[in-house]
């Protein structure tokens, strides 16, 4: 043999061992694809939920992963943009060769996203996106948090049996797809209650001048405003709110929930109101164990996002592990399947319409304390 052709024969050789000895390593691994606002405006609900999707994955391969496999997570930075989010999730199938995903925090996102999904056939669970709209018509798309018509009833009804309000004025943002859909809720229910809006104003993420709108609200002499926007954005309108007079009670959703909100909004918020998902605080057994486990790590209590994160992971790994398989239809199959799943967050129901029906609770900002003030059953 000329040297020529045993130099090709042996490179052949090595680029064949090579291959096998990646598809060995390929098939030893799951990949589950995550995707979220690594950076942007709401960078801190990426970072929370991300680290309850970790700590529940380290769990899983501490324990022997699935279907003897260990799973890995690619993640995906879209940035806080519904077109960059299209493009995450499409990144995570064609690059990483996922076989679900995980995400989004913001329903605008996950809508965007879902899309990509459902025509892929890749199941996807978001963990915190609210919006009714997140999962219809989509049989591949999932939620574990529950949606804006129950938040917003959560909230109008405790504005008007607990708090007693009966005139309240709303501040939304208007290209948020969470927030128009949790303003329209609460006034739905709160009319229902027997109260009235008596200022409906609007706003655009990333915006930082609010007085106008504040004005137009404080002359209406609402008794609450409802503000259903993320932490940025509260924690300004907050602030400004007090500046101009306003001394009414402030109530919102589960988009305030970051420990940067009291951070920015000083003493703005106290005595304020939001609904949320979860508490560090219930004294749950499993809650606890997940709050303690979560403190060693990373040195600082959960939020309702690392919490949702969490239960998010959880249920795509039983979801796997129930079917035994990684395709597609088989697992998006298992979590339709799911009931009673003991979460963090509550027990988990996937129902007819992939929505989690699970509680709720209305947290009261003391200090920086988030306190927990009412717990709701759907």
């Amino acid at each position: 043999m000329r040297l020529r052709d045993l130099i090709i024969l042996t490179i052949g050789v090595v680029l064949l061992a090579s291959f096998s000895g990646c598809a060995k390593r390929s098939s030893d691994i799951i990949r589950i694809g995550e995707y979220g606002p690594m950076t942007g405006t709401t960078a801190d609900f990426g970072a929370t939920t991300h680290r309850g999707i970790e700590m529940a994955i380290n769990q899983v391969n501490a324990s022997g992963g699935v279907l003897g496999r260990k799973i890995e997570v690619p993640l995906q930075d879209d940035r806080g943009d519904p077109a960059e989010a299209r493009t995450a999730v499409t990144r995570l199938m064609e690059l990483d060769g996922v076989v679900a995903v995980l995400g989004e925090v913001a329903s605008s996102r996950s809508l965007a996203a879902g899309a990509v999904c459902q025509q892929k056939k890749i199941p996807m669970i978001t963990p915190s996106s609210t919006n009714p709209q997140v999962t219809q018509g989509r049989d591949y798309v999932f939620r574990v948090c529950f949606t804006d018509d129950f938040q917003g009833a959560v909230c109008a009804k405790f504005a008007a049996n607990s708090l007693n309000v009966r005139k309240a004025a709303i501040l939304r943002d208007i290209k948020n797809d969470y927030s128009v859909g949790l303003a329209d809720s609460f006034i739905g229910t709160f009319n229902k209650h027997g109260g009235a809006i008596v200022a409906d104003e609007s706003y655009s993420e990333g915006d930082k001048d609010f007085s106008s709108q504040l004005t137009a609200i404080k002359a209406k002499k609402p008794e609450l405003i409802f503000v259903p926007g993320y932490y940025t954005e509260v924690a300004l309108i907050a602030r400004k709110a007090r500046q101009l007079g306003i001394t009414v009670p402030l109530l919102g959703g589960d988009g305030w929930d970051s420990s940067i909100l009291v951070q920015n909004a000083g003493n703005a918020l106290e005595g304020c109101y939001f609904s949320n998902h979860f508490s560090p605080m219930s004294k749950e057994v499993r809650v606890q164990q997940f709050v303690k486990e979560y403190r060693k790590i990373y040195n600082t209590n959960p939020n309702a996002l690392a919490a949702l994160g969490y239960d998010a992971a959880k249920i795509m790994v039983a979801a796997i592990q129930k079917t035994g398989s990684t395709e597609g239809v088989k697992i998006r199959d298992a979590l339709a399947a799911t009931r009673n799943f003991p979460g963090v967050t509550g027990n988990i129901t996937i129902d007819a319409n992939r929505n989690a029906v699970k509680p709720a609770v209305v947290i009261q900002i003391q200090g920086d304390q988030f306190v927990p003030v009412e717990y709701v059953t759907p």
